[in-house]
């Protein structure tokens, strides 16, 4: 750390958004430690952030302000760090940049201040579940410890400075809103995974007058920053869908796109690898891993012994157990209908699944969802939330399936298993964004791990 001590080192710093996450926690306590002066301010009041600010007592260096914003904590200061998610028309952002500060995130700060070579994954789904393939198989093939970050549970951008040395390589989940970062700094990781584009994060893209398809533009905008500033030598892995849309959007601000391209479908995977991760989508996942293992350096026989024994990642169709015959499949993280699809498609067997779904709308049509839970779903079992009620207008008077209302998740498990019986999937597959009865997506993931583990083993 301290080779990075004389970079932050009485710098005036205003961390834009603490959270609870531990990331920010993480990159203040870091920022902290290097001697910068800070000012933490966060929306959330004193009490919501009690964790967070526990974490951090000891550091005298810190200032906070909570429970609003002010324009002057955004004034004199040599740096604003930005959390992930913060409006795009933040005037606090607007007024940080006006007064001179340079505003940064912590996924690009990191990927810039390391100099180490990154592999960055993005995409609607499947940006975790190709990370960990990526990271998993270089650790098992190489022996060494490859650092893990960008949009990784609890895990601090900032804080992963302290692991870097000489012969480092970083593997990043990188998303939508960290990539903005990566357009502020004018950067890009030297191998770019793109796995796809569907519509997701309407809620945060669709503001004032924008239509639809403007707001998904200025989405592709913010993922495009992935391979807009790669140099020459760098590699850019994608499908010839994505690719199609990025050399368009590309060509519309007059960039020439002069990285190599690989492009990948299901055919790209020997036939005969048997993969652990269940579902079609999995092995286009892992298609687009084993070229970024290539272009990394491994053989394609040691990347494809890696995929192999590549078991999952928590909270993405994970196998939990049986309880009364009934196999309990954790997929938390599809929040929109079409990651609750492909979830659906991956462990069905006939109209054997029951599902548990619902939560807060993101302004994504739910309605491609309805033929699937006809074909595959002998009963659903609905969470409260704005989406729920999107998804119950949309399958209109006509119900194709027995729907059951809750209004816990310890309820929905308990409905669920109810009316399963041996042989069928109970399959938690939300298609919604948490907000409102969870903390976060976190929160909800644990919340049904914890309620599953209670059941007595058999």
């Amino acid at each position: 750390m301290k080779e990075y001590r004389t970079f932050f080192e009485e710098k005036k710093i205003t961390v834009l958004g603490l959270g609870l996450l531990g990331r920010g926690v993480g990159d203040v306590a870091f920022l902290a430690e290097c001697g910068a002066q800070l000012i933490v301010t966060d929306l959330k009041s004193k009490e919501q952030l009690n964790d967070s600010l526990e974490q951090l007592h000891s550091f005298k260096n810190i200032s906070y302000v909570l429970g609003e914003h002010r324009l002057e904590d955004f004034e004199g200061r040599d740096m604003v760090l930005v959390a992930a998610g913060v409006p795009l028309d933040s005037p606090y952002v607007l007024h940080a940049r006006t007064s001179g500060a340079r505003v940064v995130q912590s996924a690009a700060l990191f990927a810039e201040l390391s100099g180490i070579p990154v592999i960055g994954i993005t995409g609607t789904r499947g940006k975790s579940t190709v990370t960990h393939m990526i990271h998993h198989t270089l650790g098992e093939v190489t022996g060494e410890r490859i650092i893990l970050g960008g949009n990784v549970r609890g895990v601090s951008n900032l804080q992963l400075l302290k692991e870097v040395s000489e012969d480092s390589l970083a593997v990043m989940e990188i998303d939508s809103w960290q990539l903005q970062g990566f357009g502020w700094a004018g950067i890009s990781p030297d191998v770019a995974v793109f796995t796809n584009f569907m519509e997701d994060h309407m809620n945060y893209y669709t503001k004032g007058d924008l239509s639809k398809e403007e707001a998904m533009e200025t989405y592709f905008a913010d993922k495009a920053q992935i391979f807009l500033h790669q140099k020459e030598s760098a590699v850019l892995i994608t499908t010839p869908q994505v690719f199609e849309r990025a050399r368009a959007f590309a060509k519309g601000k007059g960039i020439t796109l002069g990285q190599e391209v690989v492009l990948v479908d299901e055919s790209t995977l020997p036939e005969e690898l048997l993969l652990r991760v269940p579902g079609e989508h999995n092995r286009l996942n892992a298609a687009l891993a084993f070229e970024a293992l290539k272009a990394s350096g491994l053989t394609e026989e040691d990347a494809l012994t890696g995929l192999a024994s590549f078991t999952g990642v928590e909270g993405r169709l994970q196998y939990l157990r049986e309880v009364n015959g009934i196999k309990i499949y954790n997929d938390n993280n599809a929040t929109t209908p079409q990651a609750t699809i492909a979830g659906i498609k991956a462990v069905a067997n006939g109209k054997n699944i029951i599902l548990i779904a619902g939560g807060a709308y993101k302004e994504v049509d739910p309605t491609p969802l309805l033929s699937i839970l006809e074909e595959h779903c002998k009963n659903i079992v609905l969470l409260p939330g704005t989406g729920t009620d999107a998804l119950m207008r949309a399958q209109g008077e006509e119900i194709p399936v027995n729907w059951n209302t809750t209004s816990t998740l310890k309820e929905a498990v308990e409905t669920g298993l109810a009316h399963g019986e041996p042989g069928d999937v109970l399959l938690f597959s939300p298609g919604f964004a948490s907000f409102g009865m969870f903390k976060n997506e976190y929160d909800r993931n644990d919340q049904f791990v914890e309620k599953i583990n209670s059941y007595e083993t058999e």
